[in-house]
């Protein structure tokens, strides 16, 4: 007998589970009432499994039965002639839906010409196996399966028009590509997903080869007359809000110029962007540092007694500055009520960002680097015909991440920006590449996608030809303006005397015990030194007890509390946080002995 359970909840019993299966198909396929059921059977345990709850995940496929697919020529022309709709081929059970669980107990055909008797389903077509973002990249069957996922993903991330109405949105981090455009490879999904009224992407000339070796582990080259026209330029947008707070005591923020008698008052000059109510004015450049918003606040701490006093009536200095290590132009102020009641104004910045080294870009099938260098164009290899690449890729990152549709859309772009039209790449579903082979040929170049290119410097010619046509490029949000960190002294934290963290506190470079190896390695003696040096302190220790003595610095004296000053008292260099451990232990009443030893 086998176990049967609904919504995981058991049920009861049934003998012959096989035929109870079959004839709860059949009537599932007949009864409207039970089309949303599944059915799942655990041959390993016995069990019987029917879901008919909310909140699963159910997709249609086509009913095979024996080896032939319902959905028959007589089905496909009705629908194209509007007689019938989807309702009435789930009705007439030639489509039904199926969950995770049911699917395991199904052998699903991705295609109707490799039908046998032991398939079970069909898949509507083959491109559904592909979720909406993935759909989108062309030939993606001739892609492995990891680079899919990552071309997927990188395509999540690139930069586009993300909302038609982001000029009144306060969004967080966002940025927007001045002129994107439709790939001239594409899919039908493009279509289907509206891609024309939100493209992420531009279209770039790319050679395939080596340039002095600038582009090597993942880096590109760019040709920098290509970015002085504006290529891949974007605009990066970040908010600033500030909050009128209410305090216990009737006390409360004020937005506005702070008085010189506030406490923490900067200096007019820092308050020389502000209007009369204390805010930027829209248009306003502003760099790290500058006042954004002007904001006083009452006293942090007030005592009973204070309450009356005339220090307490002192206000403290809380305005918004911005960021460190960013900068642009005050592009929007809004003034509003947030929902306490309290005033809040806002301010965005807007910031051009005009690709440099170190910004990350991608193709759409995971071929992700970030540029190396850019060069001008008279100095870039150009072809036979003039012209120069927008990219220079690297050849080495295309053999073992086998992306072989990233070569075929270098070939078919070239047939589409030459024959001035848009090349259906969509997956298990494209324009062959034989006879995009064939259109360039007819259209003068070589079939396969080579032209014999001349070293921009010498104006030598290769020996060999290069790879080159057009292709679909995308901008990533990783830019290195968000990410560039650096410091000299500054901030450090009050327990242990070291660097604060996080660059946007101004915070100091961590390097671990694998960075410290690497300098090792590299002889880097002055580096080292100044890593250890973070926390560098000076402590007096006694030779006689090994514990800490005084340095009386007023009187010029060293002395041991424990010995007295007829002992040997020396000074030695080492980090806070080791002396921070001696205090703890210390506190613990773990005596804690130094024995000093010559360097020499």
């Amino acid at each position: 007998m086998t176990d049967i359970f609904l919504d995981e909840v058991y049920s009861g019993k049934v003998d012959n589970v096989k035929e109870f299966i079959s004839n709860l198909k059949k009537e599932r396929r007949e009864k409207e009432f039970l089309r949303s059921l599944n059915i799942f059977y655990d041959e390993e345990f016995d069990e019987l499994f029917l879901n008919i709850s909310d909140g699963r995940a159910r997709r249609p496929l086509i009913v095979v039965e024996n080896g032939k697919s319902k959905l028959t020529k007589e089905y496909t022309d009705k629908l194209l002639n509007n007689e019938i709709t989807w309702d009435n081929l789930i009705k007439d059970g030639v489509i039904e839906y199926l969950d995770a669980g049911e699917e395991e107990n199904s052998l699903i055909a991705l295609n109707e010409d490799e039908l046998t008797e032991k398939y079970t389903h069909l898949e509507l077509g083959a491109i559904t196996i592909l979720g909406v973002t993935t759909s989108l990249v062309p030939y993606a069957n001739y892609d492995a399966a990891a680079r899919l996922n990552g071309g997927s993903k990188n395509q999540k991330h690139a930069l586009g028009l993300y909302l038609a109405n982001y000029l009144l949105r306060m969004d967080t981090d966002v940025s927007v590509l001045h002129s994107p455009q439709m790939p001239i490879v594409s899919s039908f999904m493009a279509g289907i997903s509206n891609y024309d009224k939100h493209p992420s992407g531009f279209n770039v000339v790319i050679a395939e080869m080596c340039y002095e070796g600038y582009n090597m582990e993942d880096a590109i080259i760019f040709n920098k007359s290509s970015i002085e026209r504006g290529l891949a330029r974007s605009t990066y947008f970040r908010p600033y809000a500030v909050e009128e707070l209410r305090y216990s005591g009737g006390l409360m923020d004020e937005i506005g110029i702070p008085n010189k008698e506030v406490r923490g008052y900067k200096s007019e000059k820092d308050y020389r962007y502000l209007e009369n109510d204390g805010i930027v004015y829209t248009g306003q450049k502003l760099k790290a540092d500058d006042v954004i918003i002007g904001k006083t606040s009452p006293p942090r701490f007030l005592g009973e007694m204070e309450e009356f006093s005339f220090s307490a009536s002192t206000r403290r200095e809380s305005s918004t500055i911005v960021k460190h290590g960013e900068a642009g132009v005050v592009d929007m102020v809004i003034l509003t009520d947030n929902e306490e009641g309290n005033k809040l104004v806002q301010a965005r910045l807007r910031d051009q960002r005009i690709p440099e080294i170190g910004d990350k870009f991608t193709s759409r099938h995971g071929q992700k680097g970030v540029i190396g260098l850019t060069v001008p164009s008279i100095d870039l290899p150009f072809s036979s015909k003039g012209i120069s690449p927008d990219i220079i890729h690297s050849p080495h990152s295309i053999p073992n991440r086998m992306t072989v549709s990233h070569l075929i859309e270098i070939l078919a772009g070239k047939v589409g920006s030459l024959s001035g039209r848009i090349v259906d790449g969509t997956t298990f579903d494209a324009e062959p590449e034989k006879g995009l082979r064939q259109e360039l040929l007819e259209l003068g170049f070589r079939d396969d996608g080579t032209e014999t290119m001349y070293n921009g410097v010498t104006g030598e010619r290769y020996k060999v030809r290069i790879y080159i046509g057009n292709m679909y490029y995308l901008k990533l949000k990783h830019m290195v303006a968000n990410k560039l960190h650096a410091r000299a002294s500054g901030r450090i934290q009050l327990l242990t005397r070291q660097p604060i963290e996080g660059r946007s506190k101004g915070g100091g470079l961590r390097l671990g015990e694998m960075e410290k190896d690497c300098l090792v390695a590299h002889g880097a003696s002055l580096l080292l030194k100044e890593r250890f040096d973070s926390d560098k302190t000076t402590i007096y220790v006694c030779e006689n007890c090994g514990l800490l003595a005084v340095n009386d610095s007023f009187r010029n004296r060293q002395y041991c509390t424990r010995c007295g000053d007829n002992v040997e008292i020396n000074a030695i260099e080492l980090s806070y946080a080791f002396k921070l451990l001696l205090d703890e232990l210390k506190s613990m009443c773990i005596n804690p002995k130094l024995i000093l030893e010559d360097k020499y």
